[in-house]
């Protein structure tokens, strides 16, 4: 297994510089987020934490996703083994979205294959960008199955949603950003499926030596299984979120990035992912994915307490929030919104 290096986001960065919208972020109004309890020696005047929102969402094809693919591409056409059969890749449908931008950005085909339940907004996009979309199976794991057979038979190039450290250092190239906008960040907040953006923000993250907070719906775990087996496991998947968040197995990439120091592992339940997209939508007209709200919602859940307020609830309970310390310096990664916002927008009373 290649061991992701912050050497490989840094080659990234280079590489698709001027290829990829930078990230735009933008400050949660103070007091917004609740912080943790403060240290009792600490007799100073109590300061809020400071959030910001690493708009990500406005990326190329709408995700994160295009830094990883612009990257894969860009590196095979340097190395010349991008053949002429073109890209394949199987995807819960904005790793498919960005590899079929990057595959016209570069002149070449791409055959996308996805889990029929895959949302037909992506579905609809992906063809927009002149892509072959074949629907197979209702989980990523039997799209991933049918992508592994047409390259074989065609002599495609095989990309992957996440697991492959080119994939997942484009992806971190997007910490690069945040860092040289937020002076003395302390900690980024990102959403986990298979682990791709987490293991390359994770990645420059250490070495920048800033926390990360890996956030995962109760019912797509991965990494956390992951984290418990001391060894990437197949997991079943079943969240709202399980469309950009239902990897049934983590990388190893990923699973070697959260053993390091500085990282934490939330669980949130799909109540609280619901609640934090739709704040995203009422107190700022942001229509985010539900994957994009897991990792808000770390910051917004209610914390489990003990009746007499201690925490954590029971030894080896997950984290079930992220509270900031005061004064903590937080970014939370609003990493896509390829999404249907009608469930968002409220009927006028009366109707």
């Amino acid at each position: 297994m290649h061991q992701l290096t912050y050497g490989d986001i840094r080659a990234a960065t280079d590489r698709i510089a001027g290829r990829i919208r930078p990230v735009a972020l933008a400050p949660v109004d103070p007091g917004a987020i609740r912080t943790g309890r403060r240290d009792a020696l600490d007799e100073g005047p109590e300061q809020p934490c400071q959030v910001w929102l690493a708009l990500e969402f406005l990326q190329h094809t709408g995700s994160f996703k295009a830094r990883g693919a612009q990257n894969f591409l860009q590196a095979h056409r340097d190395a010349g083994t991008l053949p002429e059969a073109g890209v394949t890749i199987a995807s819960g449908g904005n790793a498919g979205l960005a590899c079929a931008w990057a595959a016209r950005q570069q002149g070449v085909p791409a055959t996308v294959f996805l889990p029929a339940t895959a949302p037909q907004v992506k579905v609809t996009k992906l063809r927009s960008y002149g892509a072959d979309v074949r629907l197979t199976g209702t989980e990523y794991a039997d799209a991933l199955a049918a992508c592994e057979d047409f390259a074989a038979t065609t002599g495609a190039l095989a990309s992957h949603a996440y697991d492959h450290p080119l994939i997942a250092a484009g992806a971190g190239t997007l910490l690069e950003e945040i860092h040289q906008q937020i002076p003395g960040l302390d900690t980024v907040v990102v959403a986990v499926g298979g682990g791709g953006l987490f293991a390359g923000v994770a990645t420059a993250a250490r070495h920048h030596g800033i926390r990360t907070v890996a956030v995962e719906p109760d019912n797509c775990r991965a990494l956390h299984a992951a984290l418990e087996a001391g060894r990437p496991v197949d997991v079943t998947v079943g969240s709202v979120a399980a469309d950009s968040l239902g990897a049934r197995r983590a990388s190893a990439m990923a699973l070697h990035a959260a053993q390091q120091d500085g990282v934490h592992s939330v669980l949130v339940p799909d109540a609280e992912i619901v609640r934090a997209r739709k704040a995203l939508w009422d107190h700022r007209k942001v229509a985010v994915e539900h994957g994009a709200a897991t990792a808000l919602a770390a910051l917004t859940a209610p914390d489990e307490r003990l009746p007499d307020g201690d925490l954590p609830v029971r030894p080896g309970t997950p984290d079930r929030s992220y509270r900031p310390a005061t004064g903590e310096k937080v970014c939370v990664v609003l990493c896509g919104a390829n999404t249907d916002p009608t469930d968002l927008i409220e009927p006028p009373p009366g109707q």
